[in-house]
């Protein structure tokens, strides 16, 4: 797998908006699908070596598994709860591999997926990462826990559930994209369970995250969310370092 360069300013940034890293290393790389323990061995024997300020990992939390087609990179975009084990490792490799790295200096940022759960089709039963029980039919997804109660149907004011105008801001924050059950970010229920997520994230030693299908939310109710968070850990950051929170804007879709 290629290593993606993700350049990041540094200046004039303040609050949630500094990336964290530490002086003079500017750059974040993107190990898209890697294992935990091949990034942490690869913060330590070149990441670090070579002044990189951190790496962009992809989602760590339990995501339905899919096998038609087989295993495609964007099942990990189908949450099922907030329980960290994917097939790039379970949650002590994950504390591992974070620890590790913070400690040569080389950040880790999440990439979070929060703005839905798995896809309406993705059935019932135990076909998770985890082994946690789901029914996407029903939208119960007790290992969370959310309910029906807990999605965004009641809004979204499309004949099918799912966007069909991507000129209506409406649908496009209030309807399904592509299928994914669109969470109910206004409730502050399910803003504390995303904000209880990412904090477990924080204390483990994170510095940032990526937002995926940000313009999929209403600002308010990211806004919402991100004050629920936590400082960064102490442990390798200044007491009051807020977490770097940039964001997924795409045009189309």
């Amino acid at each position: 797998m290629k290593a993606l360069l993700l350049l990041v300013a540094v200046g004039l940034c303040w609050a949630q908006y500094n990336p964290n890293t530490k002086s003079g290393r500017t750059s974040i790389v993107h190990l898209f699908e890697w294992r935990w323990a091949d990034i942490a061995l690869e913060c330590e024997r070149y990441l670090a070596p070579n002044g990189f300020g951190g790496v962009q990992i992809s989602p760590p939390n339990e995501n339905i598994i899919v096998t038609n087609p087989q295993r495609p990179w964007w099942e990990r975009y189908q949450p099922i709860s907030y329980k960290l084990c994917t097939r790039s490792g379970n949650e002590n490799e994950f504390k591992d591999m974070v620890t590790r790295c913070n400690n040569v200096g080389v950040y880790i940022y999440v990439d979070a997926v929060v703005n839905h759960m798995c896809g309406s089709g993705g059935g019932s039963g135990n076909g998770a990462t985890c082994g946690s029980y789901f029914n996407a039919g029903n939208e119960d997804f007790p290992s969370v826990p959310y309910s029906n109660l807990d999605f965004n149907d009641g809004k979204c004011k499309t004949g099918s559930g799912e966007i069909e105008n991507y000129n209506d801001v409406n649908q496009v924050r209030d309807c399904r994209l592509v299928g994914l059950l669109d969470l109910a970010l206004e409730k502050d229920y399910v803003r504390s369970k995303v904000a209880e997520y990412m904090n477990n994230l924080i204390d483990i030693g994170v510095a940032g995250f990526r937002l995926d299908a940000s313009k999929h939310m209403w600002p308010g109710d990211m806004k919402a969310f991100l004050d629920k968070l936590k400082n960064l850990n102490t442990q390798w950051f200044s007491s009051g370092t807020r977490p770097f929170i940039y964001q997924e804007v795409i045009l189309f879709s």
